[in-house]
């Protein structure tokens, strides 16, 4: 089979990051969507996820340069929260549905007729544990990604049939940019308190399952939700 190619947003840090690093090093042709470029990271095609028309120029360019996008890994988020009733609260809800919500589908969008095409179309859409659930002020974010996770089963209901899988990750705690802003000595006792394995993940280790999931091999794996997450959420309180 022709060398795949594909697309991952969010990929010039943490868990977008690891995981075009992974595909790379499995011989995927990847490329990096992202907003923000790490002088230090890897090559990048700067993209707005939110934005529908630079998402379709993006894609029409990999396509010319590299072919037809068989795998998408949608790994772009924002952190996004508050009270309801807070000044600010409506800007951060529109910021994470924007975000984590219609950017997923509009670069699913932009890709889908190819994904079809090839007949094994991977689609791999990153949540959190919050959309299994949800903490304390964090309803816009929680809210989007559990929209993450019915837009993804939509997906698999529509496409399962010829030939594309759509599957949601939800990862725990995990050492990002995300959480670099939460003081150590509160995220170990995070961890000790409440995951199983007693500490957060690598992006590494999510990146795992992430790429575990566009094999080809992972062909009746479809709308499937996986946390990756320690045992967090396996947990009784």
């Amino acid at each position: 089979m022709e060398q795949r190619v594909a697309i991952v947003t969010g990929g010039a840090s943490g868990i977008g990051r690891a995981t075009a690093s992974r595909l790379a090093a499995e011989g995927v042709k990847v490329v990096v969507f992202d907003r923000d470029v790490d002088p230090g990271g890897p090559a990048c095609t700067v993209v707005d996820v939110t934005d529908a028309a630079a998402v379709s120029a993006a894609v029409e360019d990999v396509r010319a340069a590299l072919g037809p996008v068989d795998i998408v890994v949608n790994a772009a988020g924002t952190a996004a929260g508050g009270p309801l009733d807070a000044d600010g609260y409506l800007a951060e809800w529109e910021r994470a549905l924007a975000v984590n919500l219609t950017g997923t589908m509009l670069v699913t969008r932009a890709c889908i007729g190819d994904l079809v095409a090839s007949g094994h179309g991977r689609i791999v859409n990153v949540a959190s544990t919050e959309a299994l659930g949800a903490s304390r002020s964090t309803s816009p974010y929680s809210a989007s990604k559990h929209g993450v996770v019915g837009f993804t089963r939509g997906l698999a209901v529509d496409y399962g049939r010829v030939g594309v899988t759509a599957n949601c990750v939800c990862p725990g705690a995990t050492l990002t940019g995300m959480t670099a802003a939460i003081p150590v000595e509160r995220r170990d006792a995070f961890a000790r308190r409440s995951v199983p394995v007693g500490r957060y993940a690598a992006p590494e280790e999510i990146a795992f399952m992430i790429v575990a999931l566009t094999s080809l091999d992972a062909s009746y794996v479809n709308g499937a939700v996986i946390p990756v997450d320690g045992g967090l959420t396996a947990r009784s309180y």
